[in-house]
């Protein structure tokens, strides 16, 4: 079985009802040179070094599910995006990228140790909600771990996956998980494009740069 199908016989397991609850993975001692060799490259200076590439931001979201375990108990949650008793899932996402044009894929990265992915990773489909420029704060809402972060949030259902589809965002793309690869201490996640949205307004999108909001 090749990459490709080992990563959806990964997701068909997810999504089955008979399956354990999933954990976050733990953070892989991952490394290219000896122990006694330095470090070709240090985290601080690799950081310093690629904050100068401004990014988008997007937040990727996904439906509850009856039997998540790590679903915290939603405060407030508009019926018409998550089934009842469970709570959506969604976190900030810096790393979102087209992948395809034929098929439509994309692709986002996401910390091995994220406790949010399992949560996706279940649901097997997720929306990518691109900000616009006055949604920081949102973003900083999503960026956090252990709280409700879709309490006071405005969204409805994104049309195929269920997703939750956040207000007031430049565009909108529902897909369902293609295919999980390893990519060091993050996993790329793979989505095949469902349907998709832009806003009629003529907004600026939000940036990031340098640690800080543009």
């Amino acid at each position: 079985m090749g990459h490709a199908g080992m990563a959806a016989a990964a997701v068909r397991y997810l999504r089955s009802a008979d399956a354990s609850p999933v954990t976050a993975l733990p953070r892989p001692a991952l490394r290219c040179v000896g122990e006694d060799e330095r470090a070709p490259v240090g985290q601080a200076e690799f950081r310093r070094v690629l904050g100068n590439f401004a990014t988008g931001v997007a937040v990727v979201t996904a439906p509850g599910t009856t039997d998540d375990p790590q679903a915290p108990v939603p405060t407030a949650t508009p019926a018409a995006a998550a089934a009842p008793g469970s709570a959506p899932a969604g976190f900030a996402c810096q790393s979102f990228s087209a992948l395809s044009l034929d098929p439509p894929l994309v692709a986002f990265m996401v910390g091995r140790t994220s406790t949010t992915w399992p949560r996706i990773a279940r649901a097997g489909v997720f929306c990518v909600n691109v900000l616009s420029a006055g949604q920081g704060e949102l973003c900083r809402a999503f960026a956090v771990s252990g709280a409700d972060k879709f309490a006071g949030v405005t969204y409805d259902a994104a049309p195929v996956s269920g997703s939750p589809r956040l207000a007031g965002t430049l565009a909108w793309i529902d897909c369902t998980i293609h295919a999980v690869h390893t990519g060091g201490d993050h996993l790329i996640v793979v989505g095949r494009v469902d349907a998709l949205g832009a806003s009629d307004e003529d907004e600026a999108p939000l940036l990031f740069h340098k640690g800080r909001f543009l």
